[in-house]
C-alpha cells in the first residue's frame, strides 16, 4: 500500500515542509556530485554527517553533548541513500507534512521534525549501540509526522496504491487504517532483526518506531493541552466529518 495524496487541504502555505524538501534534494545533489569524484568522498562525508551509533554512544558516555557525533542527530536526517530512499521520504513528508505544519505552526513544526529525527536516530542507537555503520535518512523525523498525522486526522482519506498480485487498483482509505498499518509492518521488521548482527547495511527500522511513537505522544499532547481553533485543524478536523537507511 503506497500513499499517494490526502484529502486533506491545509489553510496556508506550507513554507517549511517545503524547504525540508529543497533542502533534502540540495543535500542529495552534493552527494551525487561526491559520489561523481569518487565512492570513498561520498563515503567519507555519510560516515562524518550520518549517525554512527557507536560514536553517538561514546559521546553520550562522556557527556559531550556539542561534539559532531551528536550533531549528527540532526545533520543525517537530510542524507539519503539513494534516489527511491529520498523520492520515497519526499512523498511521505509533502502528503502528512504540510497538514501537521498546519497545525503546530511553522517555528514549533521545526522544532517537532528536527526533534522527532533525532529521538528516531536515538531509539535505533539504543538497540544498536555498537554499530559503526552510519544511518541516514529523514525517515525517522518523517515518522514522527506519521504519528502526529494519525492523531491529529484518522479520518482524512488517504488515495493509496494497493498491489493485487500483478494487478492495483487506486483507493480512499482512512490515513488510521494506513498509518497503522505501516506503523505494525516496523513493529514485525524490528522484532524480527532483534539478535542479528547488521553487517551491511539495511532500514533502520527502530528509528522508524520511535519517531512515530514520539510523533503519538506530541500530538496527544497538543489535542489535550493546545488551544482549540475554530476553522480548521483540531477544533474542527476537516475529515470529522467535513547505509543503514531511516
Amino acid at each position: 500500500m503506497i500513499p499517494l495524496r490526502d484529502a486533506n487541504p491545509t489553510r496556508r502555505l506550507p513554507i517549511v515542509t517545503i524547504a525540508l524538501i529543497a533542502a533534502c534534494f540540495a543535500i542529495w545533489a552534493y552527494e551525487l556530485g561526491l559520489l561523481a569524484t569518487g565512492a570513498d568522498a561520498l563515503d567519507a562525508f555519510v560516515t562524518k554527517w550520518g549517525v554512527v551509533p557507536s560514536d553517538v554512544s561514546a559521546a553520550l558516555d562522556h557527556g559531550d553533548f556539542a561534539s559532531t557525533p551528536i550533531a549528527t542527530l540532526f545533520t543525517s536526517q537530510f542524507l539519503h541513500g539513494g534516489w527511491l530512499h529520498i523520492l520515497g521520504n519526499m512523498l511521505y513528508l509533502w502528503i502528512f507534512g504540510n497538514n501537521v505544519e498546519d497545525e503546530f505552526g511553522r517555528l514549533r513544526f521545526l522544532a517537532f521534525y528536527l526533534a522527532g529525527g533525532a529521538i528516531a536516530a536515538l531509539t535505533q542507537v539504543a538497540i544498536t549501540p555498537a554499530s559503526d555503520i552510519p544511518t541516514i535518512g529523514a525517515s525517522g523525523a518523517i515518522a514522527a509526522i506519521l504519528g502526529a498525522y494519525v492523531v491529529l486526522y484518522p479520518r482524512a482519506r488517504i488515495t493509496s496504491l494497493v498491489f493485487l498480485g500483478f494487478f492495483y487498483q487506486l483507493i480512499d482509505v482512512p490515513a488510521v487504517l494506513v498509518l497503522i498499518f505501516w506503523f505494525v509492518l516496523q513493529l514485525i521488521d524490528g522484532l524480527a532483526s532483534l539478535g542479528m548482527t547488521d553487517v551491511t547495511g539495511g532500514v533502520a527500522v527502530f528509528a522508524h518506531i520511535g519517531g512515530f511513537v514520539f510523533g503519538v505522544l506530541v500530538a496527544f499532547l497538543v489535542r489535550t493541552f493546545g488551544r482549540r481553533r475554530t476553522g480548521g485543524g483540531l477544533a474542527a478536523d476537516r475529515q470529522w466529518p467535513p547505509a543503514t537507511v531511516g
